[in-house]
């Protein structure tokens, strides 16, 4: 079968289909990088256009007690109240630098009567037993805090904790347990108290990094992959081609030619002392 007719074999067919295939998975990926990134320089936006900005009142960002928007996470908001330390809470499995620890809750009764969950930072788990060594105190009495709205979490199935333990921040469960109208919508990373507490409080939320992440740099790769996929099939044509017609003499010209600019070629130093060390040996 000379000339390009083996090209149009069902063996051919079929590796043009699982390079397609295999292009078709990488552009897949490719695309999948690219909404990643999309989601990180979402949560950039949110960064830079609230958690440097000056704190309002609670009830002007949250007019409705299970009202909150994604656009609305770090903004600070600020309330005063009275905390409810007996209603303190510990989430589980919180883990800080590769440590593991928990996170303090502790509701905030503010003026009105309604109740706002704050999360006043994170505490190592103790030495001898699965909760903190001690949680520090928050303010006696009426306290004006400053904290940045976060949406609550969803139940997760698998896991449990018990007491006055909890294994996610879901703030309708949190509600139930406080009997009381509390903030459903979100509750607040805590920036400032004041007055501030006597001892030291739990070790506070950071800034974020402003870090998009590789999905730009993967995206690209995948893209390449999928390209360099139908190169290589190109190149296989090419050389089955050069195999098929070796007998045709335009082949056999083009292949001298070939072997004449190979021939031709400058030789680096190991090429000529490989070919030094044949000779003697």
């Amino acid at each position: 079968m000379t000339g390009w007719k083996f090209a149009f074999t069902r063996r051919w067919a079929g590796y043009l289909a699982l390079t397609m295939l295999f292009a078709a998975v990488c552009a897949g990926l490719g695309v999948w990088q690219l909404a990643r990134r999309d989601e990180a320089l979402t949560e950039l936006s949110k960064i830079d256009a609230n958690f440097d900005s000056s704190p309002i009142p609670v009830a002007e960002a949250l007019p409705r007690l299970d009202s909150f928007t994604e656009t609305q996470k770090w903004l600070p908001v600020m309330m005063t109240g009275t905390y409810l330390v007996d209603d303190e809470l510990l989430v589980r499995n919180r883990p800080l630098n590769i440590s593991p620890g928990f996170e303090v809750l502790t509701p905030l009764r503010l003026n009105d009567g309604t109740v706002f969950v704050v999360d006043r930072g994170w505490l190592p788990t103790g030495n001898e037993q699965d909760a903190p060594d001690v949680v520090p105190a928050p303010p006696a009495g009426q306290v004006t805090v400053v904290v940045r709205l976060k949406a609550g979490e969803p139940t997760l199935n698998n896991r449990t904790a018990s007491g006055n333990q909890i294994a996610t921040i879901n703030l309708t469960d949190v509600a139930g347990r406080l009997d009381t109208p509390t903030y459903t919508g979100a509750y607040g990373l805590l920036d400032s108290e004041n007055p501030a507490p006597l001892e030291d409080r739990p070790t506070a939320v950071v800034k974020p990094v402003r870090d998009e992440g590789p999905h730009l740099s993967y995206a690209f790769q995948w893209f390449v992959f999928g390209l360099l996929a139908f190169v290589g099939l190109g190149w296989a044509i090419r050389e089955e081609y050069r195999s098929v017609n070796a007998a045709d003499p335009a082949e056999r010209e083009r292949a001298g030619e070939r072997a004449r600019r190979r021939a031709a070629k400058p030789r680096n130093d190991a090429e000529i002392e490989d070919e030094l060390v044949d000779r003697q040996s």
